[in-house]
Order: C-alpha cells, then sequence, then structure tokens
C-alpha cells in the first residue's frame, strides 16, 4: 500500500508530478487545515504563490449535514437549486444562512492569513490541494468556489483518492485531477499516511507566512 511519511512527504511526492507542466501562471491553494502541509512543498517547487482556498458549506436550516450551496471569498457563492426548492427555503432563510457563512470565512481568511489579502486568482490557473479525498464533498465546492472567483483552469491534486469517486469528478467540477495513489481498497485519508496527526491552524499560519516572506 503507497504510504507517505506526513503531509510534507505528501506535498513534494506531488510536486514532482507536478513540476514536469507547470503553468507559470499558477496559485497553488490548500484547503485548510491539512491541504496547507502539502501544498507547501507543492508552492515551492513551482516557485508558485501560496494560500488557503476557504470555503463554508451552506447547510439547509435545521438540517445542517445537507449542503444547499457553499460560499467564499471576494462574495464567491454556489448554490443547489434542486436542495433549495426541496427544502422549501426562501430568499431570506437562503441569504440569512449565507451571511453567517460567509462571517466565518472572513474570520478565518483574516486569521490564518494575519490580515495579509487573498491571492488574487481571476484568469490564472488554481492547483486546489488537499491531502486527500475522501467524499469529495469539500474538493467538490472548493472547485466550484475557485471557478466563481474567476479562475481560467483548475487543477485538484491530491495524495491519495478512492478511484470510484474520481469517476467524472473531474468533469463535474471542471478541474484536471492529478491523485498519486487510488487504491481499490480505500478506507481513509490517514490510512495512507505514517504521521496523520491533526494540523492546527497556528501550523497553517506559520506556512503561509513563510511562503508569503521568501517571495518577498
Amino acid at each position: 500500500m503507497w504510504s507517505f511519511e506526513d503531509r510534507a512527504d505528501a506535498g513534494w511526492q506531488l510536486a514532482r508530478r507536478l513540476t514536469q507542466r507547470a503553468p507559470e501562471d499558477a496559485v497553488v491553494l490548500g484547503l485548510p487545515r491539512g491541504g496547507v502541509p502539502v501544498a507547501a512543498p507543492v508552492a515551492s517547487a513551482l516557485h508558485a504563490p501560496l494560500d488557503v482556498l476557504i470555503v463554508r458549506k451552506v447547510g439547509v436550516p435545521g438540517h445542517a449535514e445537507l449542503a444547499m450551496g457553499a460560499v467564499g471569498e471576494g462574495g464567491a457563492a454556489v448554490r443547489n437549486p434542486s436542495v433549495i426548492d426541496m427544502a422549501g427555503v426562501d430568499d431570506a432563510m437562503l441569504t440569512a444562512a449565507e451571511e453567517r457563512e460567509r462571517a466565518e470565512v472572513e474570520r478565518r481568511s483574516q486569521m490564518l492569513r494575519a490580515g495579509r489579502p487573498a491571492e488574487p486568482i481571476d484568469g490564472r490557473v488554481a492547483i486546489v490541494v488537499d491531502d486527500g479525498i475522501a467524499t469529495g464533498a469539500s474538493m467538490r465546492a472548493a472547485c466550484l468556489i475557485a471557478r466563481a472567483r474567476g479562475a481560467r483552469r483548475i487543477v485538484v491534486a491530491v495524495p491519495v483518492a478512492p478511484p470510484d469517486l474520481l469517476d467524472g469528478f473531474g468533469a463535474d467540477v471542471g478541474a484536471e485531477v492529478i491523485a498519486l495513489c487510488t487504491p481499490e481498497n480505500f478506507m481513509a485519508v490517514g490510512m495512507h499516511y505514517v504521521d496523520f496527526r491533526q494540523t492546527t491552524d497556528d501550523e497553517v499560519i506559520d506556512l503561509l507566512r513563510a511562503a508569503h516572506r521568501s517571495r518577498g
């Protein structure tokens, strides 16, 4: 079974794959928190900016686990009309739910970047990185938000993902998908890491700060 020592090791292995065809205008976006330690080596190897892609699911009132959309920075939003209609959510309820999640997006943006502005992705190639894909819900929302923020092209890059989920995933979200390991017996992302300890907010902040300083 293919395994990685830790998220940094997974990032360097991903970087070796990506440097073979790295676009010049790429922005590497890690999904907080666990995706950022994977994304940092990728950004370093590609000499590309590192940032976070902060996305919040918008749940149906009273059924938060059921997503009726997602929101991101810069006013980006995607909605699922079929879920909204099925749940009987009116415009006022939808707007209120989105505003609550936008407030959390803004809070996390300020905290993780320590006040720095988001890296622009309009018209650029967004390389969206996580430490793995399990259900695909978070990555799907992230890709849709990246598109809503104006990304010209989206590349999903992960160390591990279940092969059945990847069938058609790229076409669904309009992205190219790169996964180093797609085990038939996939059970959980963490099973493919020797060290899969939880990434903290402080670690994300430090990685983003170091990447920002390295680019002057």
